[in-house]
């Protein structure tokens, strides 16, 4: 987990839906101006330069080397990990925050998938046969949880985009993503039977013929 994301103010400017897709634009793709973000973050230009202020603001960007003629203002993803981490000893302020920016990382993280699912049928044989969605359950103590979790982190790591060189990229590699949720499960509230039968048609007794 990254032990910067505590400061409730910093953690509530990220979970901006349009902050968010303008820095994962940044992280997988390089540095940009405000325009090129804007487009895939649904703005305007301006929006934009608003966005990646408040970004550089909290630590999240950073100005990049220009290009061309340096004209342009350029911007580039802090290398940092975005981990947040619910403490016992959090202050409600810092709790909420962190939960506000949790349920902002699961958004995204859901629409990015269903885009996903939406194209599967389009992608070539290779990427549908390596492309997985599914749930299983796991029974583990807290201890076995947490190792899984470095496991995985281990295994991933050699293919983190923004870390990987061209030479170890082979070649007709793009992007591709990884979502992992490690959390014990919660107990489902039953909702009930229903108080009333909303016009369901119910079979009816035969109590035979009178006689």
């Amino acid at each position: 987990m990254s032990e910067g994301l505590s400061d409730p103010k910093a953690m509530r400017a990220l979970a901006h839906p349009a902050r968010l897709s303008i820095l994962n634009r940044l992280g997988v793709e390089g540095s940009a101006t405000a325009t090129e973000v804007a487009e895939i973050a649904g703005i305007t230009p301006s929006a934009a330069s608003y966005h990646l202020r408040m970004l550089a603001k909290y630590g999240f960007v950073e100005d990049a080397p220009p290009r061309g003629d340096g004209r342009e203002r350029l911007w580039r993803a802090v290398d940092m990990t975005l981990g947040v981490e619910v403490l016992p000893g959090d202050q409600p302020e810092v709790r909420d925050a962190k939960v506000s920016l949790m349920l902002a990382f699961r958004r995204e993280a859901n629409e990015e998938a269903d885009r996903a699912l939406a194209q599967v049928e389009r992608e070539p044989a290779e990427w549908r046969d390596a492309t997985r969605f599914g749930r299983t359950r796991i029974k583990v103590d807290a201890e076995e949880l947490a190792r899984l979790g470095q496991s995985i982190e281990k295994l991933i790591e050699p293919y983190v985009a923004r870390r990987r060189d061209e030479k170890s990229t082979p070649e007709g590699a793009r992007m591709a993503e990884v979502q992992v949720n490690l959390f014990p499960t919660a107990k489902r509230t039953a909702p009930g039977l229903p108080t009333e039968d909303h016009g369901a048609v119910l079979p009816t007794e035969d109590h035979g013929a009178a006689g």
